[in-house]
């Protein structure tokens, strides 16, 4: 696993590009071998690997995002669930072809993710294959994870936000049991009701130029439970239609899009409105973490073996956040939309600023040491992080 974070954290994707480190002095003093393993003992580890294996590795990155948010002490933790497909062109174990936009018909997995708002981080993923739907597991897994933040940091307030696949009411009535704070898309074209709501309602309180909304308390038909629905419409352009009249003043045409979400906060329509709209962050960790760790690469034909190394680019994507919490400082407070604390390099930056920088050892007077070029913003940036992290530079 420590091979395996090291090699994407220099930015490499494919096993086989291990060789262009395969002799690199700094490695193996890092991982504290005389010899970098081949790619076949490398291969043939992962395959090897078993549930147990998986198991410890989620529980090694568990405790090192909930030790963050123990240390930060946050008043409030949000906590993102969505799903992110990773495709393959191989024929791994556990694959299956479901719903993917970018790469129709091929083999994928689908798991399900837990982020945390405030940190950027990944608390813990639920692997699945590719065909499932959004909600498969979902409950159980939400539940666990919301149980191990109360526990780390039993005097937060916990909240939570999920997308139209989540919208059960078993589900919102454990998470209000619970004591979650809550918002949850509904899925607009199940409910035919919702439809005759929107077009009774004459007054709509604006939020701006574009968006207004109302709430009002609600439950279909089949549910026991009432819960607070939040109805929502955006102005919209309308697309023309026909030959263009090239005139700057023909008045443009409006309509709107709506949308609803439910939520058990008691504060404003507006600001539940705001806290929802920001779980799209979430879909920029799964970015940052695709791009900058590899999130998103297949290696292996065995299951397990690849669930591993899910779980080393999630943990590479953690510990590229670790190093800079203590760095920086917290350049914002809670926000509405739940933005992170902290404005983080990405970790293509540091790898180009920080970890990929050229150098040669020497031993003068038989003492080990680095020498690089000097250049006093890095110089600056090194001391920073180290110090950081408790070493002298």
């Amino acid at each position: 696993m420590l091979l395996l974070i090291v090699h994407l954290t220099l930015g490499f994707r494919q096993l086989r590009e291990r060789d262009f480190y395969a002799n690199d002095p700094l490695v193996k003093r890092l991982l504290g071998w005389r010899r970098i393993p081949d790619v076949s003992t490398i291969c043939r580890s992962l395959s090897a690997a078993d549930e147990k294996c998986v198991a410890n590795a989620r529980d090694l990155n568990r405790k090192l995002v909930l030790n963050r948010l123990v240390a930060e002490a946050l008043a409030r933790i949000t906590l993102d669930f969505d799903g992110s497909v990773l495709s393959t062109s191989r024929n791994a174990e556990g694959t299956a072809v479901g719903f993917n936009k970018q790469k129709k018909g091929a083999r994928s997995y689908y798991p399900l993710f837990c982020t945390v708002s405030q940190t950027g981080q990944i608390l813990d993923l639920h692997h699945r294959s590719g065909n499932v739907h959004d909600s498969n597991g979902a409950e159980e897994f939400a539940l666990e994870c919301i149980r191990r933040a109360r526990a780390a940091v039993d005097n937060a307030v916990i909240e939570s936000r999920f997308d139209s696949a989540f919208f059960q009411e078993p589900m919102l009535v454990k998470l209000d049991q619970a004591g979650v704070e809550f918002t949850v898309s509904v899925p607009f074209e199940r409910f035919a009701e919702l439809k005759g709501i929107i077009e009774r309602r004459q007054r709509w309180r604006t939020l701006d130029d574009i968006w207004s909304f109302f709430d009002c308390d609600w439950k279909p038909k089949c549910w026991n439970e009432r819960f607070r629905f939040v109805f929502v419409r955006q102005q919209v352009k309308v697309k023309r239609k026909g030959p263009l009249q090239l005139d700057l003043f023909e008045p443009r045409q409006y309509e709107y899009d709506y949308k609803v979400f439910v939520t058990n906060k008691t504060c404003g329509a507006k600001k539940a409105l705001i806290f929802h709209n920001g779980r799209g962050s979430q879909e920029g960790v799964f970015a940052k973490a695709k791009d900058g760790a590899h999130l998103d690469y297949i290696p292996v034909r065995s299951l397990h073996g690849n669930q591993l190394f899910c779980l080393a680019s999630v943990l590479t994507h953690n510990l590229s956040r670790e190093v800079q919490f203590d760095a920086l400082e917290r350049s914002r407070g809670t926000t509405e939309k739940r933005s992170p604390h902290w404005v983080f390099r990405t970790l293509d930056t540091l790898r180009r600023t920080i970890f990929i920088k050229a150098g040669r050892l020497t031993r003068p007077q038989n003492r080990l040491t680095l020498v690089m070029g000097a250049n006093q913003k890095f110089q600056t940036d090194l001391r920073q992080l180290l110090g950081s992290l408790g070493y002298a530079a």
